[in-house]
């Protein structure tokens, strides 16, 4: 039915890479050789957009560095590597190709508290560590989840000789984990340092302009969509979220994972009881815990649910209904966030090294409006879009109808 790869089978290290990902690939090698032995620590970060392939790249690099651990002859022979990922869908995608592989275990994938804290109690050289998703490392302590640091890629990188990372600030979702290019480099400036910034994007088949396009309306501002958002990708705008309901159910039974998707603003609690997303004719649950080991979007019951940033963040969808709720709204040209409506509040929490409350208003605003850039991002064919706000519905329906 899908003509499109299982997550494992789209980040597997035998997937062909393009002559820039397999060159990235040889230079983070050559880089990890060059400092293995340093007297300080060395770190390699891939900037990259949502869909631009920065995971298969990781994922191929891994592949090769376990190789070259069992290879006598190589310089990286029996160095002890890690693979940390902090979401926990990508996380299982990981192990789900562990084993398959050769050298390439289970046990080498993990999320990064646990990680940390298992080096606090058995403390072994650790040579190279690979962090996908670095955007999500936790930057205060949360001792709920057992981390009690100030700042997950700060204690990782002191464990390991070699740190490489992905990183995307507009997939910055949560105060817990707020990062911004400035708090990177707090951290990363002080040690070796190799970069590459990838730009082109793989997942989404729609022209770099609709992609721009989609960029600046979640930094803030309304614009014209491009006269080709269109060409070689369905992308359409719906005045009631009904229809584009029916219209990606319609996908799903042709192509396979598509998935109905929203950001915050309806009722939801961790509670195991159902909450549901209601608009005009619409009525659905949010996606519900995922106790299995297959990510959420491979679920063929879930075109029932409401998929979440939590549930589709790294994922690729074929076709992606995304409803924008009740705390985004249109002021002039300007999108913005009415935080009084926003109902994740887990998200959002104080931080206690963010004083100011202007400015803390503002990087919760931002978040909102990164969760909506990651949501509309997972389509690789064709993106659907609803929007709660009365005003910001019929300017996009406007927008629309011109092109």
């Amino acid at each position: 039915m899908s003509d499109m790869n299982a997550a494992d089978e789209k980040l597997a290290p035998t997937k062909q890479l393009t002559d820039e990902q397999a060159h990235l690939v040889e230079k983070i090698k050559k880089f990890a050789i060059d400092h293995l032995h340093d007297d300080q620590h060395a770190v390699f970060t891939i900037y990259g957009d949502a869909g631009t392939g920065k995971s298969v790249i990781l994922s191929k690099l891994f592949f090769d560095l376990q190789q070259m651990a069992h290879d006598k002859d190589n310089p990286l022979y029996q160095s002890n590597n890690y693979f940390l990922v902090n979401h926990p869908e990508i996380l299982k995608v990981y192990k789900k190709m562990a084993g398959s592989q050769a050298h390439v275990l289970k046990k080498n994938f993990n999320r990064p508290t646990s990680f940390i804290n298992q080096y606090d109690k058995n403390p072994k050289p650790v040579d190279i560590t690979i962090i996908d998703e670095a955007h999500l490392l936790l930057s205060r302590g949360d001792h709920y989840n057992n981390f009690y640091y100030d700042n997950q890629l700060a204690e990782i990188i002191k464990r390991s000789q070699i740190t490489v990372l992905v990183f995307d600030h507009r997939q910055v979702l949560r105060t817990k984990s707020f990062w911004n290019l400035e708090r990177l480099h707090n951290i990363i400036d002080s040690y070796t340092n190799g970069e590459y910034h990838l730009t082109h994007q793989f997942r989404m088949t729609a022209n770099d302009d609709l992609v721009k396009w989609i960029n600046t309306f979640t930094d803030g501002t309304l614009t014209d969509m491009p006269a080709d958002a269109k060409e070689n990708y369905d992308f359409r705008v719906f005045d009631n979220a009904e229809e584009m309901r029916k219209a990606i159910v319609a996908k799903n039974n042709k192509y396979g994972l598509s998935r109905i998707v929203s950001t915050s603003g309806y009722p939801s609690t961790l509670d195991g009881g159902k909450h549901y997303v209601l608009e005009p004719d619409f009525k659905m649950p949010w996606d519900q815990y995922n106790y299995t080991q297959t990510p959420w979007a491979e679920i063929p019951e879930t075109i029932g649910e409401v998929g979440s940033m939590f549930t589709c963040q790294g994922f690729d969808l074929n076709y992606v209904g995304v409803i924008l709720g009740p705390p985004v709204y249109l002021d002039g040209d300007q999108v913005k966030v009415n935080l009084d409506k926003f109902t994740d509040v887990e998200s959002l929490k104080k931080r206690k090294d963010i004083t100011d409350p202007k400015e803390f208003a503002k990087i919760k605003q931002a978040l909102v409006l990164n969760s909506a850039n990651v949501l509309m991002k997972r389509g690789v064919k064709g993106l659907y879009i609803f929007a709660h706000n009365e005003e910001l519905r019929k300017r996009l329906l406007d927008n629309y109808r011109r092109l």
